[in-house]
């Protein structure tokens, strides 16, 4: 089934089953995958994904910036840079005087560092009593591929780039590292537990895998 939003002609992927509203997500690849119950006629389901339109709209425009690549940063006073899902200037995360572009760089990973080890410090217990675990240690570490991980030893650790990250999209990842010591596969007990925890993790994990390209150096 197709549907006109805007200027843009697009495809639904409609799924029935035994439930009583719809519901509509779009996942990375821009798919518009729609949740209905089972014998709702279609113009129905074409009537209330219209009445969503704006917000296809804007999710869909969000989705193609991401695919943008990212510009070199410059590394300046004025330089913009992102804390917890905001963008500031460099002078306001750290102290810029008279260093060279290099030494700026090395000084705003340390204050990433050792500003997402206070958050996490911060926010992880009252997941951990959610949870009823305790992780042995944490460490905030450099990684390419992966935001946490969570060894068999108990032993968690996180990717500095998170600090760039909004809190609630911190707090996702420090719930999945959580799940991991009790479940340390991708399993469907593991997801059925984080999502008890966090319903909309898929929204989290959307954004990473969108905006995780913007977060870095």
């Amino acid at each position: 089934m197709q549907i006109q939003i805007g200027d843009q002609t697009l495809t639904l992927n409609i799924q029935y089953s035994k439930r009583k509203k719809i519901s509509l997500q779009i996942d990375g690849a821009g798919r518009l995958n729609v949740k209905a119950p089972k014998g709702m006629a279609d113009e129905v389901i074409l009537s209330a994904v219209q009445g969503h339109g704006a917000w296809i709209t804007e999710k869909l425009r969000s989705l193609e910036a991401a695919r943008q690549v990212p510009q070199p940063k410059e590394y300046e006073e004025e330089g913009s840079f992102l804390y917890l899902g905001k963008e500031y200037p460099l002078h306001k995360l750290i102290a810029t005087g008279e260093r060279d572009a290099e030494t700026l760089k090395l000084e705003l990973k340390k204050f990433y560092f050792n500003s997402l080890k206070k958050v996490i410090a911060e926010r992880m217990p009252q997941y951990q009593n959610q949870l009823k675990v305790k992780p042995k240690s944490f460490e905030i570490v450099e990684s390419r591929t992966k935001w946490g991980s969570c060894s068999s030893d108990k032993k968690l650790t996180f990717n500095y780039r998170l600090a760039m990250a909004p809190p609630e999209v911190i707090d996702y990842v420090i719930i999945h590292e959580l799940c991991h010591l009790l479940h340390m596969n991708h399993d469907r007990s593991f997801w059925r537990r984080l999502g008890s925890i966090m319903p909309d993790y898929k929204e989290k994990e959307a954004f990473l895998a969108r905006f995780g390209g913007f977060m870095t150096l």
